[in-house]
């Protein structure tokens, strides 16, 4: 019985998996720290003799060329994909033998991207098993839109046809096995469980349930904006990226630290929000080490802004560091560890507050202030604080100038987004009150809400 070991990267929402037959193993869409994949390999005393790409990735930075040099595996890509490198392409319809007893056939599954493949293992007195890609996830697809609104409407299109195809020529009970949909942004929509069979999907995906017109009116009224690093991902794959250097950057002492933040670049504090609130270098930008930290550093940051790193212990960095190369922030400039004191070298630490949601009910009694909102469309036109103002969180740097004057309170949905805006406010000279709560709290400590219909954004 072929094991199939997934290998989660929860901080992008993305799967890649390990299949192996006790003996030989393939790898499908491995993510650009390959060292997982190499550990594994040796643990379960497998050989690996091919790697297969379902698409050229528009979310993170592949590992698969790397990670077939590293062992001499064979690397598949689609035939027609145009890449820089050398591969064996593989065009639908395929086979590939594994090993005495798996074999992998690729079927044409257009609408994540135009050359999209999924694989099917099969295997003898096995349940077959599909790995899908971006194409069908679990309760919901891939969305259409990341080459360019010029091709959104042919691939939404082609994206239904791929998944009734794969419904159509698989049996019920084969397992899929998707790389997105984990919390990615590569899914149109959120998903729903942890794993799933086509006729399962037959009964709650709507690209299965409904009509053509249904599904693609339902899907394009959801998409909201995706993260800004993604444009750089597909060109970084087509080139074929070398496996990453982790080696630990640079210490950078409190001087040198100032000179970074006075000359532009970005140093930003890995510690949690309520931390950096209490204190921090001025200047610097939070970014904590939470599940989503690779997501919005790579959205905010100008691509090729020099970066630097502060946390609280070489750990810490380190762990950052793997979420960076993850999407193609090979370079650190330095890292700093230890307290902020020390980041700061005798100089005044920054500061702001933190409040809830009751607490600005209580201060609008008193005094105006801005309330700034920093979710993304989709969220705000569901429903809002009647008088925010609207500027979400990847639009913030650019759009700075349109807060109104005053002390400003920021809120997200849980706090993290909002301390990233509030670090940026109080590194732009703003008084600032960061928010800390779930949101669902606001209308019930009894601030006046709005709503309006969701757009496209």
């Amino acid at each position: 019985m072929p094991e199939i070991v997934a290998i989660d990267t929860p901080s992008l929402g993305d799967r890649s998996y390990l299949v192996h037959d006790g003996e030989v193993a393939f790898v499908v869409d491995p993510q650009r720290d390959i060292d997982r994949v190499l550990t594994l390999l040796e643990d379960r005393g497998v050989r690996l003799e091919h790697v297969f790409e379902t698409h050229v990735h528009n979310d993170y930075v592949t590992g698969g060329l790397a990670l077939a040099r590293a062992v001499g595996a064979v690397y598949h890509v689609n035939a027609a994909d145009q890449v820089a490198f050398e591969y064996t392409p593989i065009e639908p319809g395929d086979e590939v033998a594994v090993g005495s007893t798996m074999r992998v056939r690729a079927m044409d599954t257009p609408g994540h991207t135009f050359t999209h493949l999924a694989y099917v293992l099969e295997a003898p007195d096995e349940t077959p098993a599909v790995f899908t890609g971006g194409s069908l996830l679990f309760g919901s697809t891939g969305r259409p839109d990341l080459l360019g609104p010029a091709h959104t409407g042919e691939l939404v299109h082609a994206q239904y046809a791929s998944a009734r195809r794969l419904a159509a020529e698989l049996p019920d009970e084969t397992r899929i096995y998707p790389t997105h949909g984990f919390g990615s942004f590569c899914a149109s929509t959120p998903t729903q469980g942890e794993e799933s069979t086509i006729g399962r999907e037959k009964r709650i995906n709507p690209a299965l349930t409904g009509d053509e017109r249904s599904y693609v009116d339902e899907l394009l009224s959801g998409l909201d904006a995706y993260p800004a690093y993604y444009a750089h991902m597909g060109p970084a794959n087509a080139a074929g990226p070398d496996a990453p250097d982790l080696t630990p950057p640079q210490r950078a002492e409190a001087d040198e630290l100032r000179r970074r933040i006075e000359a532009g670049e970005w140093v930003v504090d890995l510690r949690h929000r309520t931390a950096f609130a209490a204190g921090h270098v001025g200047g610097s930008l939070n970014f904590g080490l939470d599940l989503t930290f690779a997501t919005y550093l790579g959205w905010l940051i100008p691509w090729g802004t020099p970066l630097t790193l502060l946390g609280e212990t070489a750990e810490q960095v380190g762990k950052a560091q793997r979420e960076l190369v993850r999407i193609g922030i090979d370079r650190l400039e330095a890292a700093a560890t230890g307290s902020p004191r020390e980041w700061a070298g005798g100089r005044p630490l920054g500061s702001f507050p933190t409040a809830r949601f009751g607490d600005l009910a209580q201060v609008r009694h008193h005094r105006p202030v801005v309330v700034l909102d920093v979710r993304r469309n989709q969220e705000w036109h569901t429903r809002h604080i009647e008088g925010a103002v609207h500027i979400p969180l990847h639009e913030l740097l650019e759009r700075l100038h349109e807060v109104p004057d005053g002390e400003v309170w920021v809120h997200c949905h849980s706090g993290y987004r909002a301390s990233i805006a509030a670090s940026v406010l109080a590194a732009a000279g703003r008084q600032v009150v960061a928010v800390d709560d779930d949101y669902d709290e606001a209308s019930s400590v009894g601030l006046p809400m709005a709503e309006g219909r969701a757009i496209l954004s």
